[in-house]
C-alpha cells in the first residue's frame, strides 16, 4: 500500500503520540476545527497549501484561486487559511473541481459553503464555520504551495509546509512534518498491530491488570 493508505489504518491519537517523543508536542489543528460530516471519511494526505485575504476585487472570479485548484494533484490534502470572516472561502463546485484534481480532503480554517453537498461528494472536510456567503469580490488568493500557520489545539500556531502529511479521523487533525512521515508511520503501525491484539483480549474478558503486565502500559 502507498504511504496514505498505510496512514488510513492508524489513528490522530497513536500519531501524536510518537510526535510527542519525537519533540513535536503541538501538532494537531485546533479542536475549532470540526468534522463537515458527522461520520465522514477519514482524511489523509500531502499538504497542499492555500492562503487568502480580505481583498476586495472585481471580479466575476479569482483567477490565482482557479490557479490554485488547478495545480492540485492526486493524493493531496487542500489545507485553505486566510483572515476572512463571515463568508464560505469555497463553495461545492470549487470543491468538486478539488476532488476531480485528486484531492483527498479539505482543512478549512475559515468558512464553507454549499456544505451539504460538499459533503454528499464524499470529500472529507473540517472547517471552521458554515456560512452562506460568497467570497467572490470580497476574500482572494494570495498565495499557494508556501508554508502557512494554522491555528493549534496546544499551540497558538502549527506550521504547515506543503509535502508535510495531514491525517484527520474523529478526533481531530494532526500534521505530520515531512521529516518525520515514514519513522512515525513505521511506528504507529507497530502501536496499532499491538492495540487489535489488546482490545481483543481485553474483549474476550483478560484481566485489564493481566494485559497491562504482558503488554506494558497503554
Amino acid at each position: 500500500m502507498d504511504i496514505r493508505e498505510r496512514f488510513l489504518q492508524v489513528d490522530t491519537s497513536t500519531v501524536c503520540d510518537l510526535l510527542e517523543n519525537l519533540g513535536k508536542r503541538d501538532q494537531a489543528l485546533s479542536t475549532a476545527l470540526m468534522p463537515l460530516a458527522p461520520e465522514q471519511a477519514k482524511l489523509a494526505g500531502f499538504a497542499y497549501t492555500v492562503r487568502g485575504q480580505m481583498t476586495p476585487y472585481a471580479g466575476p472570479t479569482d483567477p490565482d484561486k482557479m490557479a490554485a485548484i488547478n495545480g492540485m494533484t492526486p493524493g493531496v490534502v487542500a489545507v485553505w487559511t486566510g483572515d476572512g470572516e463571515g463568508m464560505g472561502y469555497f463553495g461545492e463546485l470549487l470543491a468538486l473541481g478539488m476532488k476531480v484534481r485528486g484531492c483527498r480532503g479539505l482543512v478549512i480554517n475559515g468558512g464553507a459553503r454549499d456544505t451539504h453537498w460538499i459533503a454528499k461528494h464524499g470529500i472529507p472536510t473540517y472547517v471552521k464555520y458554515r456560512s452562506p456567503v460568497q467570497s467572490i469580490t470580497r476574500w482572494k488568493v494570495t498565495g499557494c504551495q508556501i508554508p502557512i500557520t494554522m491555528p493549534g489545539a496546544t499551540a497558538k500556531t502549527v506550521e504547515v509546509r506543503p509535502g508535510d502529511f495531514v491525517l484527520g479521523d474523529a478526533d481531530g487533525v494532526v500534521v505530520i512534518p515531512s521529516e518525520h512521515i515514514e519513522a512515525v508511520l513505521v511506528e504507529a503501525e507497530k502501536i496499532t498491530a499491538r492495540e487489535v491484539k489488546i482490545r481483543a483480549e481485553i474483549d474476550g474478558g483478560a484481566p485489564l491488570d493481566v494485559v497491562i503486565k504482558r503488554y506494558g502500559s497503554f
